[in-house]
């Protein structure tokens, strides 16, 4: 017999804000957290758009040791984590006594290679490059050093699927818990927002150059889009049985039902539909949901040409004429990398909580794809019980989910 699986615990650390009513609000006033660091053009950059969010002070809440293993977006994940098991009613006796695991995506630890780097190249001695250096700079930093700090015991690795990361994380806890392998699973992703983080994607050409308006840069499916807005920071999901959330008898913020990977098979960046497909339909076979029952579609689309294009696509060959409601959040945040497939849970969740849809900003224009999809430039004030968020990376990775507003 397979084991429900129920969300009991959220934590978000966001260029929306730093908690669930900042960022809650943020999406039902359509804010952008999209603004300029100018000191990326100082060092190259073609573009200087960011998502904006403050480093946070951890002094006082970690000890010294702690803070020195923690990279950036390990201090995101530390706090957006801190909060969710604040949230599930999960308490440091509590993880002392029972067995909890760390699924957490990341795919990249920029900054803190390339300090460990520049320091041997200027000192020419390891031993100055430091103890901590290694746990910061490995792509499990997050998982290694958050199991530690919260004394997790359960299942423990980072999951390094590029821009579906944190949704393939949330995918695999369910499939734990539902299989009864783990019980309760903190899950999500992190990223950091660094000078060193994204100059390779800028490299590519791949962000927008729309530095006039940076509220107005990122532009999902609109027709004049020009490249992605990177982002970033941390977010947090805690995934429980629903035996087990009933034992200690905490509210249930959703259920997943439903979780589709796949994998495109053929350009390592350039997205095609078959694949995106194959995950929808592989999610909604898994969830044993017709179209028509899905109320809001949280999609990919990063505001880039092809990527965007492709997704309409994939969207309306698997939807066709049930039409549900269609935004991408990164109108508002950018493309928050290996965070954005669990933050977009979080975005998603606290929309399906409060009776809202967050508009898909700068949506001016449909292009040939995304006019045959239910796109809207303002809030929609309506009841959805059922959402779907994709998530797609380099190298053709594929990762749906399907979250239920929880029915006793």
């Amino acid at each position: 017999m397979e084991n429900r699986v129920v969300i009991t615990g959220l934590g978000i650390y966001s260029c929306l804000g730093l908690t669930l009513p900042e960022v809650t609000r943020s999406l039902y006033e359509g804010r952008s957290g999209i603004g300029l660091d100018p000191c990326r053009k100082e060092a190259g950059y073609r573009s200087m758009l960011t998502g904006l969010l403050p480093r946070p002070d951890l002094k006082g809440r970690l000890d010294r040791r702690q803070r020195l293993c923690l990279s950036e977006q390990g201090q995101y994940a530390y706090l957006a984590t801190s909060d969710a098991l604040t949230h599930a009613g999960l308490t440091a006796d509590y993880l002392a006594a029972h067995e909890v695991g760390i699924l957490y995506g990341n795919d990249s630890c920029a900054q803190a290679t390339m300090t460990g780097i520049d320091l041997l190249r200027e000192k020419r001695d390891t031993a100055l490059i430091g103890s901590g250096n290694i746990f910061q700079s490995m792509t499990s930093t997050v998982t290694m050093n958050l199991s530690t700090i919260f004394n997790l015991r359960g299942i423990n690795f980072t999951v390094s699927g590029a821009c579906a990361s944190g949704s393939h994380a949330i995918g695999l806890g369910y499939l734990l818990i539902r299989q009864g392998l783990q019980e309760r699973i903190v899950c999500g992703g992190a990223e950091e927002v660094n000078l060193y983080s994204v100059s390779n994607f800028d490299a590519l050409g791949a962000f927008s150059v729309r530095e006039s308006d940076p509220a107005g840069a990122s532009r999902p499916f609109d027709r004049q889009r020009d490249g992605l807005v990177p982002s970033g920071g941390a977010a947090t999901v805690i995934l429980e049985s629903y035996a087990s959330a009933q034992r200690r008898g905490v509210p249930i913020l959703g259920e997943i039902i439903g979780y589709g990977f796949s994998s495109n098979g053929e350009h390592i960046s350039v997205p095609n539909v078959e694949g995106p497909v194959r995950s929808l339909r592989m999610a909604l076979r898994d969830a044993g949901v017709a179209i028509d029952e899905i109320g809001y579609i949280n999609a990919h689309a990063t505001s880039t040409p092809i990527g965007d294009l492709n997704e309409a696509r994939a969207l309306h060959t698997v939807f066709g004429q049930a039409r549900p409601w269609v935004t991408s959040t990164k109108s508002q945040t950018g493309h928050e990398m290996w965070m954005a497939g669990a933050s977009e849970i979080v975005y998603s969740l606290l929309m399906m909580q409060n009776d809202f849809i967050a508009p898909n900003l700068n949506f001016a224009e449909p292009d040939e794809a995304s006019a045959h999809l239910r796109i809207p430039a303002e809030r929609v004030d309506t009841r959805f019980d059922l959402f779907l968020s994709n998530s797609f990376g380099f190298g053709g990775t594929n990762s749906t989910l399907i979250v239920k507003k929880h029915q006793n």
